[in-house]
C-alpha cells in the first residue's frame, strides 16, 4: 500500500496489509492495517524518526517488555513490537469506536454522566498501572478510546516507567514527555521525579474539557 512504510513490505510471510493511515502526530503515525495471520483488524503505530531517536531502540523494547504485561479492561493491549529496518513499530488492536478527541469534536460538551463514566474507566486504568510503578506521562483526548460503553486508555506502549522491577530510574534528567495542553507544571519543567499524581493533573484537565 502507498501509506505504508517501504520497510513493511519486507515483513516475513506478509503478515499484515496495510488499508489507511488513521492519524498521525509528533510521536508516531497509526496505520489501520489487516493481521492475515488471524483474519482480524489492527493499528500499526510506528514512531516517527526523532521520537524513535530520543526513546532509543533498546530503552524501547525494555519499556515496552514492561508496558505489554499490563492487563486491565479498560488498557489497549499490546499484540506486538519490535524494530525492523529502523523503524520502531507495535500493533494494537483496532477499536472502532474512536477516540474521546473525535467524540467531543462531533459533540462537543459530554454529559455529566457520560463524562463520568469515562473519567471513571480512565482513572482505574491508571490506578491499576500505578500499582505496577508505570506513569503514563501523556493523558489527553486522542489516547483515551471509545469501545462501545468502555473508554480504553492507549500509548501505554511508548509510556516511560517511573521504575524497573528493581528500582532502577529510566528518566534522563531534564527529559519531557506529554502534551503541553494537559501536562503538570512537574512534567513541563522537566522534574526527574514525576509520579502517578502527573497523569491524575492530566485527567483532571480531559474532565474540564469534557464538560
Amino acid at each position: 500500500m502507498p501509506d505504508a512504510p517501504a520497510s513493511f513490505a519486507e515483513m516475513p510471510n506478509g503478515r499484515y496489509r496495510f488499508e489507511r493511515e488513521l492519524g498521525r502526530g509528533g510521536m508516531a503515525i497509526v496505520y489501520l492495517a489487516t493481521d492475515l495471520k488471524y483474519d482480524r483488524q489492527v493499528a500499526i503505530k510506528v514512531l516517527q524518526p526523532d521520537a524513535a531517536t530520543a526513546v532509543g531502540s533498546e530503552r524501547f523494547q525494555r519499556e515496552i517488555q514492561m508496558t505489554a504485561r499490563l492487563s486491565h479492561p479498560n488498557i489497549l493491549p499490546l499484540y506486538e513490537s519490535a524494530n525492523r529496518s529502523g523503524l520502531q513499530y507495535f500493533v494494537m488492536p483496532y477499536v472502532e469506536g474512536g477516540s474521546l478527541r473525535e467524540k467531543m469534536t462531533r459533540e462537543g460538551q459530554l454529559g455529566l454522566e457520560e463524562t463520568i463514566a469515562i473519567t471513571r474507566d480512565v482513572a482505574s486504568a491508571l490506578d491499576y498501572a500505578h500499582e505496577r510503578g508505570i506513569v503514563h506521562r501523556d493523558i489527553k483526548p486522542e489516547n483515551i478510546l471509545l469501545q462501545r460503553e468502555h473508554a480504553l486508555v492507549t500509548d501505554f506502549g511508548i509510556a516511560l516507567a517511573t521504575r524497573t522491577p528493581g528500582g532502577a530510574r529510566l528518566t534522563e534528567m531534564g527529559t519531557s514527555l506529554g502534551t503541553p495542553h494537559y501536562m503538570s507544571p512537574e512534567q513541563l519543567s522537566g522534574e526527574r521525579d514525576v509520579d502517578g499524581r502527573v497523569d491524575i493533573y492530566s485527567l483532571g484537565a480531559v474532565v474540564y474539557e469534557m464538560l
